[in-house]
């Protein structure tokens, strides 16, 4: 009894300092199951940016969703993370789908190729807009080489976006209103997302390894790590990265999921998809990983995306046979799926839970700069992330322990 015990603070110990890698392996295809539960969050209903750097925010009552990937089956923006080469984009939906479907077909609703110059129902955004200490930067357009503001909406031209900086991708159908679209900042620019529960989100991109001196000597928390991700469309209309924790939905759980992520730079050829909602956990900024990775391949173009299904499902992949066509079958979707499962396929499934909001809620107000701050760094280290993966077998353990 005491060697066990020995035994198993030795290993509580060690497990901040074990990489994630130690607790997962290469794949092909990251599987989420369940995905979408019964909850709340804090939608902001004023924000407002103050001369002297302040700003002043408001949440209202607690918006309430369900069904199959709730909240996730609401309005999403996309987002990127240099180094990146995005080549191609496209958006689809499709009225039904689930895993392993045959019938069917996707019809593409949104579409960008870098080579042409093509973008339709596309708008290119960056945190380059009016700056304030405690909102950051608002979204505004960004210019064709990805770095500064535009005064107008234009298209990224073919180019590679360096390590830290970031681009989201929405649609381009522009907010009219708090009416249309909530709260959201005046100061940039407000879009809708991209909607539905049936949808896929195809991707056509490099990710180069960043060998420039800048980024080495900075040590800048980006360097070397890209990655794709989706928000909340109300997110990126109000604050991305606030001081102030009542500037943003996100804290509560409006919704975040990590397509392909590198997670910190000892693991930089390594992709991994994490969902950021409280389904199943109380530390949002860790989230739900699928541990599980994809392989990056910093020498060549890689192909891929994300498919969510009314059966609760969400399918990451990587397949040099994608096709970014205006409509695609379930049968050529298969086709690029299916051979990449294993017999051990790196399947996620969410617990299945309700979260009631309070009986008696109330809004809340903050002005300053310096309420529930969200870091500007946004993903954790990979490696504090192990010990949430191995906290079930632990509690086997200290059962079998109890038994004793």
């Amino acid at each position: 009894m005491q060697t066990a015990l020995l035994s198993l603070f030795s290993l509580l110990v060690v497990l901040p300092s074990v990489s994630a890698s130690k607790w997962s392996s290469p794949a092909d295809l990251l599987q989420f199951e369940n995905l979408g539960y019964s909850g709340y969050y804090y939608p902001v209903t004023k924000i407002e940016a103050l001369d002297n750097g302040n700003c002043s925010c408001e949440k209202g009552h607690p918006f309430t969703f369900s069904g199959p990937l709730a909240p996730l089956n609401e309005e999403l923006t996309v987002h990127f993370r240099g180094p990146m080469n995005l080549k191609k984009f496209a958006y689809y939906v499709t009225p039904s789908y689930g895993v392993n479907q045959t019938t069917g077909t996707w019809e593409r609703k949104a579409y960008y190729d870098a080579s042409s110059g093509t973008a339709n129902n596309v708008t290119f955004l960056a945190n380059y807009g009016h700056e304030n200490e405690c909102l950051g930067n608002a979204a505004d357009y960004v210019s064709s080489d990805g770095l500064k503001k535009s005064n107008e909406s234009v298209v990224l031209d073919d180019v590679t976006i360096p390590s830290a900086k970031e681009f989201a991708i929405a649609s381009d159908i522009k907010c009219d209103g708090v009416e249309d679209c909530g709260a959201y900042r005046t100061d940039g620019q407000a879009y809708h997302g991209f909607y539905g529960v049936n949808k896929m989100f195809l991707f056509e991109f490099n990710a180069p390894s960043d060998t420039s001196e800048d980024h080495k000597k900075n040590k800048t928390d980006g360097y070397d790590m890209p990655a794709i991700w989706l928000l909340n469309a109300q997110i990126l209309r109000t604050s991305q990265y606030p001081l102030n924790g009542n500037c943003s939905s996100w804290n509560s759980g409006s919704g975040e999921f990590d397509i392909f992520e590198v997670m910190n730079v000892t693991e930089r050829n390594h992709f991994y998809s994490t969902i950021h909602t409280y389904q199943g956990t109380d530390d949002i900024g860790t989230g739900i990983q699928n541990f599980g990775f994809l392989e990056r391949t910093p020498g060549s173009t890689m192909k891929g995306g994300v498919v969510f299904g009314e059966d609760s499902s969400a399918t990451v992949f990587l397949s040099n046979d994608t096709s970014i066509d205006s409509s695609i079958d379930n049968s050529d979707l298969n086709s690029w799926i299916l051979p990449l499962a294993k017999e051990v396929d790196s399947d996620e499934t969410l617990s299945s839970i309700t979260i009631s909001p309070p009986s008696l809620a109330t809004s809340t107000s903050a002005t300053g700069s310096s309420v529930s701050s969200i870091s500007k760094t946004k993903k954790n280290d990979a490696a504090d992330l192990a010990p949430t993966r191995v906290m079930a077998s632990l509690g086997a353990l200290l059962g079998l322990l109890s038994l004793w």
